[in-house]
């Protein structure tokens, strides 16, 4: 298997030069641009067939520039302990990443969004297991709820794609978005726990789903 161009030779040197390529899209990025290789190129005063060697094309130069960030958990050391306080705490700081990198996030689901695309170079998942951290008091307080399928359920409803559509579709600025956001994410959580209830017994309903045939 071949290795990664970087990683033979000038290590130093060639780590700068990518550094300063992903700098240069970030930077585009930040302007609403969706730059090619090329552009990175151009910006960082990087010839193209350097650029090139880097990375080899659009898709892999707009992973790097993703959110390089990496915690088991977007809550902090002093995040409630309970629900729904907790998942409050959660949707606020999800909200804020969102924001924060919404240009680099934009731009991979547009490049995720065409013709052949393979698979999205958002974050692989990562969310869903910052959701869970957030719910984590469910094991002890309603036990049969599924707490993947559940985080699943409120990743999809509070992510950037909804925030997108908030704020370009319906024309809610900021704060809007994120308390409506705040909102869904407390219904299904409701939806969830109300289903099993307190003790973890059901009515016909195990992991939030409910044992019935459909309508």
């Amino acid at each position: 298997m071949p290795m990664p161009y970087e990683t033979t030779g000038r290590t130093n040197q060639k780590a700068r030069t990518r550094q300063a390529l992903v700098e240069a899209a970030r930077r585009l990025l930040a302007e609403g641009q969706t730059p090619q290789v090329e552009d990175a190129a151009e910006a960082s005063g990087i010839s193209r067939t350097t650029a090139y060697r880097y990375f080899p094309n659009q898709r892999e130069l707009l992973h790097a520039a993703q959110p390089d960030i990496a915690p088991d958990t977007l809550l902090g050391p002093d995040a409630p302990g309970t629900l729904p306080e907790r998942l409050d705490a959660f949707v606020e700081a999800f909200c804020d990443y969102n924001f924060t990198w919404q240009h680099q996030l934009r731009a991979a689901l547009r490049v995720a969004l065409e013709p052949g695309a393979a698979r999205p170079t958002l974050r692989q998942g990562r969310a869903v297991a910052w959701v869970e951290d957030a719910l984590r008091p469910l094991a002890a307080t309603h036990p049969r709820v599924d707490r993947h399928e559940l985080a699943v359920a409120i990743r999809s409803a509070i992510g950037i794609e909804s925030l997108i559509w908030l704020t370009d579709i319906a024309g809610y600025d900021r704060t809007q978005a994120t308390r409506t956001v705040h909102r869904t994410a407390r219904a299904l959580l409701d939806a969830a726990t109300d289903a099993t209830g307190a003790t973890g017994a059901t009515d016909g309903a195990v992991s939030g789903k409910v044992h019935e045939k459909a309508p």
